[in-house]
C-alpha cells in the first residue's frame, strides 16, 4: 500500500482487486459489483436527466444499460513530463519539456500530501469504488435545482486529467472538460474501469502526478519546487494543505500572485485534514498562524537553463527530424511534446568543458562583438562531442555577448548561414590530387602571385582568369605538395587544383561531407581551393574526421540512444557511414597534414600526440580557423566578426586584451584548438596514424627549384 497502508487497509473494502490472478469465487464478485455500479450509474443518469419525473424506473434501467455499453478501457499512458539529457556518460545536464513535470513514486512523496488532497477532495477516496454515491448524489440534487456543484471523486478527477493529457487537438480538450451530463457518464464510467485496473495507492500516485497546479507546475514534484523549492517528499503539513488547494483553481488560489486567497484556501484545507482525522487540531492551528512560505524556484525546462544550451538546442532539433522517435514530423513533435524518455548524447564533457574554457579565455563575450566557435567530432562514428562558442544563450537582439544562434552549426540546425573557411579547403583539394592518382612529388614553381586559367566546372564551363597571390614573400619558389602543405601556398594550391580538376576537387570536397551551411549548393569557382565557402565548424570538423578515420564519412549526430522512462525500452542511434575516398588516399592526407606542426603554419601548435590540422585565413582577413584531428578526435575553430567579417575584418583589432595587426588561423583559433583538443583528448588513448602509402612517393622529398612542365604564369 505504501506510505498510506496502515489506513488503506483499514478503509479499503475489496474494490481495487486486479482481476488478473483472481480466483473465480473474486471475479464473480467484481463482476456483480461492475453490474451493481452500472445499475447504480443508471439511477444517477436517471436523476441528472428527468429528476423528479415519474417514469423513472424505466428510465433507470434503459440508462443503466446504456451505461455499461459505454467504453470502459482507458489507456493509462506514462505522463507527459519532461525530456531528460544525459552526457555520453549518463549524467543529466539538460530538462527540456513543454509540460514541465517530474514523475515521482508514491512512497517519494510526503504522506501529507494525499492526506490533504483526500481531505479537500474525496475523503472517502479508500471506501468508494470510484463513485461516492453520497457526494455524486448530493451533487445531482443541487445541479437539479440549478445550482451546479462538483461530485468528482479522485478517480473521476484522474479520469478528466488522463482525457485531457491523452488529448490530440483542442476539440478534444475541451471535450474532457465539458460541464455536460454525456462527459460526466463518460468519466464515471472510466472511472469504475480504473478502479478495477489499478490499486487505490497506484491511482492516487498517478492523479498527484498528473494533476496541475498552476505557474507551469504539473504534477506534485514540480508544484513543490515551484513554489516551496524544496521536494515532494519534505512537504510539511501546511505546504501540502496549499498545493491540495490549488487544484481547484490554480490561477485563482496562486500564491505567488494571490496570497491572501491562497491562505484562506489553505487554512480550510488544514480544518478538513482536521475534520477527516488527518490532522490534529494543534498542529493545524500552527501551521494556520504561518505565512505561506512561498520561496519560487523559476520555472525550468527549456534549454536556456541547461549547462550546455546550445548542445542541447542542437540535440532537440536533431530528434525532431529524427525517425528515432517517430516516422512522421507530426509523430516526432508530439513525442517530444509528451516526453517522458531520456536521452543519452554523445557530448564529451572534458571536450565540451575544455574547448570552453579555452574560447572564454581568448575571445570573452563581453568585450567585443568578435565571436569563436568551436565544434568536436569523433571520427568513425560521427558523434558530436562538443559545441562551444563565446556568445552566451539568448534572446535579447540588445543584449551585448549573447545570442540564441548556434554558432557551431548549420543554419538548418539553428545556426547561421556559415563563414568562408579559407585554406582549410585545401585539405580537400590533396584529397582530390591523392584519389586521382597525384603523387608527393607533385611539384609546381610557385611565385608570389600568379593568373590561373583554363579551369573548368562540373557543367564544362570554362572559368575566367583567376590572379591569386601567396601571404608572405617566403612562400615563393619551388613546392611540391609536402611542402606546399607545410606553408600553405596559395599558387601552389591553385596549380594543383588546375592539374586535378576543379570539378573534382569540389566532387572529392563533397564526398567527405562538405556542404554550404545555409542549405545551397557548393559553388564550383576557380578559387574553390582557397576555402571561399560558407561552412559551419560543425562541417569542416566532421569532413576532416573523414580522413582521421581513414576515408569513411559519417553522418554528424548527437545522440547515443533513447530511453522510454515509462517501459524502460532503449533505441540506440545507429552511425550512418559510408566510404568516402580510399583509405591510402586518407592516410597520404593525413601524413600531408601533419606538416604544419613541423616548422609550418601550425608551428608550436602541438598537442603531445599524433595530431594533423591546417590553418585558414580568408581573403581580406574575414574570418581565422584552424582545423585539425587526432585518430579519435576532430576539431574545427573559427573566429569572426557576428555583424559580419567581410565589413569587419580581422585587422587592427584588439581581441581579450591583446592586438592583433592580423588574426592569422595560427595565431588565435590555433591556440584555442590546442587547448581544447590537449582537454579533449586527455582520457583517450594516444592513438597514431598509419604509415604514409609507398604508391604516393617519399614521404619527406624536398621540392625541387622548379617545374619547367607547369612552372610560370598562365594567361
Amino acid at each position: 500500500m505504501g506510505r498510506f497502508g496502515d489506513r488503506a487497509r483499514a478503509l479499503l473494502k475489496g474494490g481495487t482487486a486486479r482481476l488478473e490472478g483472481d480466483s473465480d469465487k473474486d471475479r464473480r464478485e467484481a463482476l456483480l459489483r461492475l453490474s451493481g455500479l452500472g445499475l447504480i450509474a443508471g439511477l444517477l443518469a436517471a436523476a441528472l436527466v428527468i429528476p423528479l419525473v415519474g417514469g423513472a424506473g424505466i428510465v433507470a434501467r434503459d440508462s443503466a444499460a446504456g451505461f455499461m455499453s459505454l467504453p470502459s478501457h482507458l489507456d493509462v499512458p506514462y505522463p507527459s513530463s519532461r525530456v531528460l539529457l544525459t552526457d555520453d556518460s549518463g549524467e543529466p545536464f539538460a530538462k527540456v519539456s513543454q509540460r514541465e513535470r517530474e514523475v515521482v513514486d508514491l512512497d517519494e512523496m510526503s504522506p501529507w500530501m494525499g492526506e490533504a488532497m483526500m481531505a479537500i477532495e474525496d475523503d472517502r477516496f479508500y471506501e468508494h469504488n470510484g463513485l461516492d454515491l453520497r457526494g455524486v448524489f448530493r451533487a445531482a440534487l443541487r445541479t437539479a435545482q440549478g445550482n451546479t456543484q462538483g461530485g468528482s471523486t479522485i478517480t473521476q478527477q484522474y479520469v478528466k486529467n488522463l482525457l485531457i493529457e491523452t488529448a490530440e487537438t483542442e476539440g478534444q480538450v475541451e471535450q474532457a472538460s465539458a460541464q455536460t451530463i454525456t462527459r460526466k457518464l463518460a468519466e464515471l464510467r472510466y472511472a469504475i474501469d480504473i478502479e478495477d485496473r489499478y490499486t487505490k495507492d497506484e491511482i492516487l500516485q498517478g492523479y498527484l502526478n498528473l494533476a496541475y497546479f498552476g505557474s507551469g507546475a504539473h504534477g506534485v514534484q514540480v508544484a513543490a519546487k515551484r513554489y516551496f523549492s524544496t521536494t515532494a517528499a519534505e512537504l510539511d503539513p501546511g505546504q501540502a494543505a496549499t498545493l491540495a488547494g490549488l487544484v481547484r483553481a490554480p490561477s485563482y488560489y496562486d500564491p505567488i500572485n494571490n496570497p491572501d486567497e491562497t491562505k484562506e484556501r489553505r487554512d480550510l484545507v488544514l480544518d478538513r485534514m482536521v475534520a477527516t482525522g488527518h490532522l490534529d487540531a494543534e498542529e493545524a492551528a500552527t501551521h494556520k498562524e504561518k505565512d505561506l512560505g512561498v520561496d519560487p524556484t523559476p520555472r525550468a525546462g527549456s534549454c536556456s537553463e541547461s549547462e550546455y544550451p546550445f548542445f542541447c538546442d542542437y540535440t532537440m532539433r536533431w530528434l525532431a527530424g529524427s525517425e528515432l522517435i517517430g516516422d512522421t514530423p507530426a509523430e516526432r513533435e508530439q513525442r517530444i511534446a509528451r516526453g517522458g524518455f531520456t536521452v543519452q548524447t554523445s557530448l564529451l564533457r572534458a571536450a565540451q568543458d575544455s574547448a570552453q574554457e579555452a574560447i572564454d579565455s581568448r575571445v570573452p563575450h563581453e568585450d567585443s562583438t568578435k565571436f569563436s566557435a568551436q565544434a568536436m567530432v569523433e571520427p568513425g562514428s560521427g558523434r558530436v562531442r562538443a559545441l562551444a562558442q563565446n556568445l552566451r544563450y539568448g534572446f535579447d537582439d540588445e543584449e551585448v555577448g549573447s545570442t540564441s544562434i548556434n554558432l557551431s552549426v548549420d543554419h538548418a540546425d539553428g545556426g547561421s548561414g556559415g563563414y568562408q573557411a579559407g585554406s582549410t579547403f585545401k585539405a580537400f583539394t590533396l584529397a582530390a590530387a591523392l584519389e586521382n592518382g597525384l603523387g608527393y612529388g607533385t611539384s609546381f614553381d610557385s611565385p608570389k602571385s600568379l593568373s590561373i586559367g583554363g579551369m573548368s566546372n562540373c557543367e564544362g564551363g570554362t572559368m575566367s582568369s583567376w590572379s591569386v597571390s601567396n601571404a608572405g614573400e617566403s612562400d615563393e619558389g619551388g613546392h611540391n605538395m609536402l611542402s606546399g602543405t607545410k606553408g600553405s601556398v596559395n599558387t601552389y594550391f591553385a596549380q594543383l587544383q588546375r592539374r586535378v580538376g576543379l570539378c573534382e576537387t569540389s566532387e572529392t570536397a563533397e564526398a567527405v561531407g562538405v556542404h554550404r551551411a545555409d542549405g545551397g549548393e557548393l559553388g564550383v569557382w576557380s578559387s574553390f581551393t582557397l576555402g571561399d565557402q560558407e561552412v559551419s565548424p560543425l562541417n569542416v570538423a566532421n569532413s576532416y574526421a573523414t580522413f582521421a578515420a581513414r576515408g569513411v564519412r559519417c553522418e554528424p549526430r548527437p545522440v547515443r540512444a533513447v530511453r522510454d522512462d515509462g517501459t524502460g525500452d532503449r533505441v540506440t542511434a545507429d552511425s550512418h557511414c559510408e566510404r568516402a575516398v580510399k583509405k591510402e588516399t586518407a592516410d597520404g592526407v593525413n601524413h600531408l597534414l601533419q606538416q604544419p606542426f613541423k616548422g609550418g603554419t601550425a608551428n608550436g601548435l602541438g598537442i603531445g600526440r599524433p595530431a594533423a590540422g591546417k590553418t585558414g585565413t580568408t581573403d581580406g582577413s574575414a574570418y581565422a580557423w584552424f582545423a585539425g584531428y587526432t585518430p579519435n578526435l576532430a576539431s574545427a575553430v573559427v573566429v569572426g566578426d557576428v555583424r559580419g567579417g567581410e565589413q569587419y575584418p580581422l585587422r587592427g583589432v584588439t581581441i581579450g586584451g591583446r592586438y592583433y595587426g592580423v588574426v592569422y588561423g595560427g595565431t588565435l583559433p590555433g591556440p584555442i584548438w590546442q587547448e581544447s583538443m590537449r582537454g579533449g583528448t586527455a582520457d583517450l588513448e594516444a592513438e597514431g596514424f598509419a604509415g604514409s602509402p609507398g604508391a604516393f612517393g617519399n614521404p619527406s622529398a624536398k621540392p625541387p627549384e622548379s617545374d619547367d612542365e607547369d612552372s610560370g604564369s598562365d594567361a
